[in-house]
């Protein structure tokens, strides 16, 4: 249900997942990925999900996505049910999928060309995201041309060219060097901070999660449940000296005890 803010200013639930549960049915029998699974992310909010490998994290972004139907529960995106894929969500994934025969601005025209629209009213919207993400120069070169952090960059920028309420990030950043990653999360805390998209946030860095999100969501071994939602109460902008903070570190020493507790800490 819409509530409101601390200066009272309406804010909806941009995410509602009641009662989901999803079963794979394979040639070993059923195998149960989620289970009554209860999520709300509000307008503007920053949500990381964390969880043992093979919890359904992935899965669950999937069924938010409208790639997959779950067997029992429902899914809103913005008050309507998802039924299928919809036009509201932008997807980052690992890896960032660009075209290699495509340039950086072409690329992220790509979503509009697949979305039927007019590419050069776009354009200068990929230009400004492009500038947002500090990819300005980069403009015509090709994926193979740039690093592996600049990739993802672009695919940030192709996930919000159409402008969607939600976005999904899947491991943005797990296949990067620790350094980069952290540049990247940097960077990322800020692009949210000015466009304040609604943001899920799938990661196996437990610390990684605790410095983006506003919430972070523990999830058990598989079948997937929520265990327990965090709220992180550090002020932003948060830099890499606020992971030193002693309620930065109780926050991630208390996430790692509950992954402990439901399986194994990846």
């Amino acid at each position: 249900m819409p509530e409101e803010d601390r200066i009272g200013r309406v804010v909806s639930n941009i995410i509602e997942l009641s009662g989901l549960g999803l079963t794979y049915h394979t040639r070993g029998g059923p195998v149960h990925a989620l289970e009554n699974v209860d999520i709300e992310a509000k307008e503007g909010e920053f949500v990381s999900l964390v969880g043992p490998s093979g919890c359904g994290k992935s899965t669950m972004l999937k069924v938010v996505a409208g790639l997959l139907r779950p067997t029992s529960g429902v899914v809103r995106v913005n008050g309507a049910e998802v039924r299928g894929p919809t036009g509201d969500i932008g997807i980052v994934f690992q890896s960032p999928l660009l075209m290699a025969w495509r340039s950086v601005i072409d690329n992220i025209l790509l979503q509009i060309e697949i979305r039927r629209g007019e590419v050069r009213a776009f354009r200068s919207k990929a230009q400004e995201l492009i500038n947002l993400v500090g990819l300005q120069g980069f403009e015509e070169v090709y994926p193979y041309q740039l690093s592996g952090g600049m990739q993802q960059r672009a695919s940030l920028c192709r996930a919000l060219i159409h402008d969607p309420s939600l976005l999904l990030m899947d491991e943005p950043f797990g296949a990067l060097d620790a350094l980069t990653r952290e540049q990247m999360n940097l960077e990322l805390q800020r692009i949210w901070m000015e466009r304040k998209k609604t943001v899920l946030f799938i990661t196996h860095s437990i610390s990684e999660a605790v410095f983006l999100a506003d919430h972070v969501l523990v999830m058990s071994a598989r079948p997937g449940r929520i265990l327990r939602r965090l709220s992180v109460n550090l002020q932003r902008p948060r830099t890499l000296q606020s992971m030193s903070r002693p309620e930065f570190t109780s926050l991630v020493d208390e996430v790692r005890s509950l992954l402990q507790v439901s399986g194994r800490v990846d």
